[in-house]
Parts: structure tokens; C-alpha cells; sequence
């Protein structure tokens, strides 16, 4: 049974902040860094009751619904879609996050979009009435608590988006080792302190994207920040969303989460502590990177399955209240963006979290995640990237291969097996092989049974192959011309029969099956 909560929180009846007021405009951007003189000193996580630090990772919400909203909008390629736009444009904050350096092209689709949304946790321009409300405790600092890289293919048919924990142990270029919510407190603490707050802040962008960049292999083509109040909003004027509990929850003491288990209908308030809560759930912050997923998904499924699209004025508000809480980078227009959405539906939009090792304990003492080695995760942000045209045809063509006759092998024996080296010789002389020469290998302990050849026998190489199926074949120096070298290791059997597979490997990078946003069952 839905539970409808939205009379507990959402819009109370108490003036908007003057930036997210439509009447009122937006105050200059110096005024959240004339709140915050000592935020770039600020990077230890507090876990004191009150003081939860990923409020903003509500805010990738309202960057991925300002996406949301201008696409369904321009369906109709009508001119109030225009006009929209043209509202967003207008009251939407710029900087100049995107390095001129130090941002990875490994894409070979320019019509594909990466685009890096980051959640603010600053709370300066909070009433105490807010804060309260909110259980946001006290400005947290500059830390961004909420990192998702969104991927869309160039023919936007599908929307990929992948988070990164707060405590993930990367490399921040020029600073080494540390948890990623440090990158933008260091490129921000990099700018002269003399320097504009928006010149403060777009160092600390262009750290984050440079090293998000680094870490995933991919260049990062726009990034939008978002913070904690616009969330509120936001999520206040879709009405609430619904969510799905496998069991109550209640974690007044910190987050201010209290639910009971089941389908429900959260806005507002309730919102944000939905989001925030990391304790008293099995897995912490994975759990929590969870519900901001979930979240996510409830909202796209609201804007795109709901009446929106014929409430202009439920339309303009949601553009209103995302627009004034973002800040994009200067080429990032918001109205391409919404038209490469347009086709994505529910279905094809994924979740996913960054590949994690486990969890551990740096030089500090602090709890951080290890994630996989940088091999795996550029594999794994290279398959996410790839479009359908970059698939590479399986090849069904066989390579040519000589008669047994043609060929003359030399056999040795690395398995560490008596005599292997004899029999096999015997064998292939039996199939119709030359043998010219049985012994030890110069190791005992090869692994995998080996087959050597000259450039130019590939021929000859893949005749002594198809008598040992499984076996490594490889290109050498060793060999003379016209001779092969067949090199018995381990996982050696017999003349005609298939080597022993190895093993599998543990996987270095074990990943939850991806969520789509249509996905509406149960979450911790």
C-alpha cells in the first residue's frame, strides 16, 4: 500500500531563498563564497549526529531532470519548449570547469556526451529554519559528496550513469594518493586566495574533472554542479516521488530517515533524509549511492510518465527551480542536451557504481575504497562508452594452414614431466609431422603449453595448433625459418586433445548488475 508523505514535507508554506525565488532573481555568485571563508581547509569526514555530508548528492537529481524536463518538453518542437529553454539559459550559473589539459580523449564518437554532475554540499545560503528542517546541520565546506559521470551515445538511444563514493582512494594529479571528495577542495585551495570566488571554484572544477578524466580513461566534455536546497525544491514540485523499502528504517539520531518499509511517496524534508542516510544500512555509503540512484529514477519516471507535459505551469517551475540551482560550463547548452535525450525512455537509462575492490584503511586511519587497478576500470568505462558501430565484426575466416607434412617441429618439455617431450614427439610423427628435436625447456614451470614461430609461418604454426587445441600460439625470434617450436607446459594433455583451461581469474572489479530506472523494486 503507497503511503503518500507528501503533507511532511515539501512546501511548507515558507518564502523561498531569494536565488531560487522566480520574482526576486538571483543574487550575484559571490555571496555563497562570502558565507564560506574556510572551506577549502575543510576535508575530514564529520560523523557526528546532524552533520550528514552528501546533501548534495540530491543534487545530481536536479541536473539530470533539468535534462529530463527540456526533453519531453521539446518533444513537441513547439514554442513554449523554446521559451523554456531560453528560462534555463537565462538563470543557470556558468564556470570555466573544463581543463585545457590533463582531460583524456579516448572516445571515437564526437557526438557522444560525457558529462560530469557533481553535487554541492554547501549550506551558506540555508536559513537556520532550513537547516533545522533539513537535519543539514552546518556548512560542511566545499567537499563534493556526489560524483556521477554520465554517459550518452551518439545517437542518444541510452543514458549510462556511474557513481563514484566519496571515500574512493585515486590519484589526484599533482597531489597524490587521497579520497576523491579532496579533488575539488585542493584545486580550489590551488587558486590564489586573492583570486574571485568563481575563479576559486572553477579550479577546484577542473582538478575534478582532471582527475575523474584519469581515472576513467574518458574525456569529460561538460560538467554541471548542483546544490543541496535545489534539490529540496525540486523534489517538492514533481509532487513527491515513490521509493520502495525492503525494511523500516529509522535514523532520527543522524540523517533524520525515519520510514517504514514498503512502496511510499517521499518529498521534500523527507527527501533529503531519504538520500542521506548511510547509518544503520548493511552497506554504508554503497547503500546510499543506492538510494540517490532509486531517487534518481523516481524522478525521471514522474517528469516522463506523468502529467507533466500538458501542466505548463508545473513545466516552467521544475525548469525554474533546476536551472537556478545549477552551475555548467560555458559550452554546455542545456537545450542540445535535452534533444539528444529525447529518445531515452525509463527502460534504457542504467545505474551503476564505479568497479570496487573492498574497503580498507589508508595511512591515516581513514575508511577509504579501493577500487579496481586503472586497467580494469578504463576496460570498463571503454565498454560502457562504446557505440553499437564501434562493434567489430566476429571473424569467421580461418587462417591457412600447411599439411603435416610441410612441417618440422621441435619439441620441449617445460610441464615438469618425465619424458613429455618424447611421447608428444612420437605422436606428432604418428600425424604426420617432422620431428627434428626432443628436450627440457630452459624453465620447468611453463603454464601454458606454447607454440613458437618465425614471421612468416603462420601457416605452419597453425597446422601443429590444430593438434594441440588450447594451446598459446605466438610470434618469436627463437625459431628458426620453416621450424616450429612447440613448448609443453601444465596444461598440457596429449597430441589431439585441448589443454587444460586456466583457471579464472577472481574478478578484480566486481560490479552489481546495472539498474535501470524503471527498476521499482525494493533497496535497503
Amino acid at each position: 500500500m503507497s503511503r503518500d508523505r507528501n503533507e511532511q514535507g515539501g512546501s511548507s508554506g515558507r518564502p523561498l531563498p531569494a536565488r531560487l525565488d522566480p520574482r526576486a532573481g538571483r543574487p550575484p555568485r559571490a555571496v555563497r563564497g562570502e558565507a564560506t571563508p574556510s572551506r577549502a581547509a575543510s576535508r575530514v569526514d564529520d560523523e557526528r549526529p546532524g552533520r550528514g555530508r552528501s546533501g548534495a548528492r540530491r543534487g545530481a537529481v536536479v541536473a539530470r531532470a533539468v535534462a529530463a524536463v527540456l526533453s519531453v518538453v521539446l518533444l513537441g518542437a513547439s514554442g513554449w519548449g523554446w521559451y523554456l529553454g531560453r528560462v534555463a539559459e537565462a538563470t543557470v550559473n556558468r564556470t570555466d570547469a573544463i581543463p585545457t589539459a590533463g582531460n583524456s580523449n579516448a572516445g571515437g564518437a564526437p557526438e557522444a556526451v560525457n558529462l560530469l554532475l557533481v553535487g554541492n554540499d554547501s549550506r551558506a545560503q540555508l536559513s537556520e529554519e532550513q537547516l533545522a528542517e533539513l537535519s543539514a546541520g552546518t556548512d560542511s565546506g566545499i567537499n563534493t559528496d556526489t560524483m556521477i559521470l554520465v554517459h550518452l551515445p551518439a545517437d542518444g538511444s541510452r543514458a549510462s550513469f556511474v557513481s563514484f563514493p566519496r571515500d574512493s582512494y585515486v590519484e589526484i594529479p599533482g597531489h597524490g594518493m587521497d579520497k576523491l571528495n579532496a579533488a575539488y577542495a585542493y584545486g580550489y585551495g590551488e587558486v590564489d586566495d586573492s583570486a574571485p570566488e568563481e575563479e576559486r571554484e572553477a579550479g577546484g572544477a577542473q582538478l575534478l574533472v582532471q582527475t575523474i578524466s584519469q581515472l576513467t580513461g574518458l574525456m569529460i566534455d561538460h560538467y554541471a554542479e548542483v546544490d543541496l536546497l535545489g534539490f529540496f525544491e525540486l523534489s517538492s514540485v514533481v509532487g513527491g516521488v515513490e521509493v520502495n523499502l525492503c525494511a523500516a528504517v529509522d535514523d532520527s539520531a543522524y540523517s533524520g530517515a525515519v520510514f517504514p518499509a514498503g512502496v511510499q511517496t517521499i518529498s521534500g524534508a523527507e527527501a533529503l533524509a531519504f538520500v542521506r542516510q548511510r547509518h544503520g544500512l548493511p552497506r554504508g555509503d554503497l547503500d546510499r549511492i543506492v538510494r540517490q540512484q532509486v531517487f534518481m529514477a523516481g524522478v525521471l519516471r514522474k517528469i516522463l510518465d506523468e502529467d507533466v507535459l500538458l501542466d505548463l505551469g508545473t513545466q516552467r517551475q521544475l525548469v525554474e527551480a533546476a536551472s537556478q540551482s545549477l552551475t555548467i560550463d560555458r559550452d554546455l547548452v542545456l537545450l542540445d542536451l535535452a534533444q539528444q535525450m529525447q529518445a531515452v525512455t525509463a527502460g534504457s537509462i542504467e545505474f551503476q557504481t564505479v568497479p570496487i575492490v573492498g574497503d580498507d584503511r589508508d595511512e591515516q586511519g581513514r575508511s577509504i575504497l579501493r577500487l579496481a587497478d586503472e586497467d580494469d576500470l578504463h576496460a570498463f568505462f571503454a565498454d560502457l562508452s562504446a557505440e553499437p558501430e564501434q562493434a567489430a565484426a566476429p571473424t569467421t575466416e580461418a587462417p591457412p594452414t600447411a599439411a603435416p607434412s610441410e612441417v618440422s617441429v621441435e619439441v620441449y618439455n617445460g610441464s615438469g614431466v618425465p619424458g613429455l617431450a618424447g611421447e608428444a614427439g612420437s605422436a606428432l610423427e604418428d600425424a604426420g609431422f617432422t620431428v627434428t628435436s626432443t628436450g627440457n625447456a630452459s624453465s620447468s614451470d611453463y603454464a601454458q603449453t606454447t607454440i613458437r614461430y618465425a614471421a612468416g609461418d603462420e601457416a605452419l604454426a597453425a597446422a601443429v595448433a590444430a593438434q594441440v587445441p588450447g594451446a598459446v600460439t605466438e610470434g618469436s625470434e627463437d625459431p628458426s625459418a620453416g621450424t616450429v617450436q612447440l613448448v609443453l607446459g601444465e596444461d598440457f594433455n596429449g597430441v589431439g586433445q585441448a589443454t587444460t583451461p586456466p583457471a579464472a581469474a577472481p574478478s578484480a572489479a566486481p560490479t552489481e548488475p546495472a539498474r535501470t530506472a524503471a527498476d521499482t523494486s525494493c533497496i535497503n
